[in-house]
């Protein structure tokens, strides 16, 4: 894994500081992914140039603190604390009761990247992604909340291969090893909400995508039909939350077609 963590390195350090920025923020979870992008930004900019932004939830599980903690320690990076609990209350409270988990979860992780682009504002930096190629394959993100973010170092990597980069780098092992989770409510973990764990995840989609099989093919080589159709099913649902929003055609000139610029265009 080190010419990968080369790589991403020197991708955060070129795309910071390209548009004449220093500094990153990170939204630390306690998770291996905000791990693994904190640890891979502060060699990019430099310790003193790398902010963690705890962002706990009064029903969150305490060791997520915790662990995020750990990382901002072992890193000794500058750290915010933000109780979220008073704006997702406060907006549950005034919209109606009752209001079910799935959307209270959506509304808090685009609380969240409120938060994070406000403390960039302040702090003049951008925010650093933690989403990864699984996630982003099986549409398991929020549109502008966990899947907003200025840069993604870790959006071209499958969860199987977050963990093995977290190992190079000396994530916590108690943080490597511990169920995915986005700590949304008691007991909920990645896995069990997409009904199939990570690792046979990856498998598909990488034979999907690497190798270019078919879904067939897989079943073929001994991969269960349901899982396998599962999965292809779930990556066409969500197709929407991988493409920038659809522009009405009315002109000649439209954004994003005619009018598509390099993101560095006019650097």
């Amino acid at each position: 894994m080190e010419s990968v963590k080369e790589i991403l390195i020197n991708f955060i350090s070129d795309e910071v500081r390209k548009f004449g920025f220093k500094k990153g923020i990170i939204g630390l979870s306690g998770g291996v992914d905000s791990a693994v992008s904190a640890y891979l930004t502060v060699e990019a900019l430099g310790v003193e140039n790398v902010v963690g932004v705890m962002m706990p939830y009064r029903a969150s599980n305490p060791t997520s603190l915790e662990d995020a903690k750990l990382v901002a320690k072992n890193l000794g990076i500058k750290t915010i604390l933000i109780d979220i609990s008073p704006m997702v209350e406060a907006y549950s409270e005034m919209k109606e009761k009752g209001v079910d988990r799935i959307r209270r979860g959506n509304f808090m992780a685009r609380i969240r990247m409120a938060v994070l682009y406000d403390i960039s504002c302040k702090e003049k930096g951008l925010v650093v992604g933690t989403g990864n190629k699984t996630e982003t394959l099986l549409g398991y993100t929020t549109l502008y909340g966990d899947s907003a973010c200025a840069i993604n170092p870790l959006g071209d990597l499958y969860k199987t291969q977050v963990w093995r980069l977290a190992k190079s780098l000396g994530v916590p092992k108690r943080i490597i090893e511990k169920p995915p989770s986005a700590d949304l409510w008691a007991g909920q973990t990645d896995e069990g909400e997409l009904g199939v764990n990570y690792i046979l995840a990856d498998k598909v989609l990488y034979s999907l995508f690497e190798l270019n099989l078919t879904p067939e093919e897989l079943i073929l080589r001994g991969y269960e039909a349901d899982i396998v159709y599962k999965i292809v099913d779930t990556i066409r649902k969500t197709q929407y939350k991988r493409v920038e929003p659809i522009i009405a055609k009315v002109s000649t000139a439209t954004v994003g077609k005619e009018l598509s610029f390099p993101r560095d265009w006019g650097t």
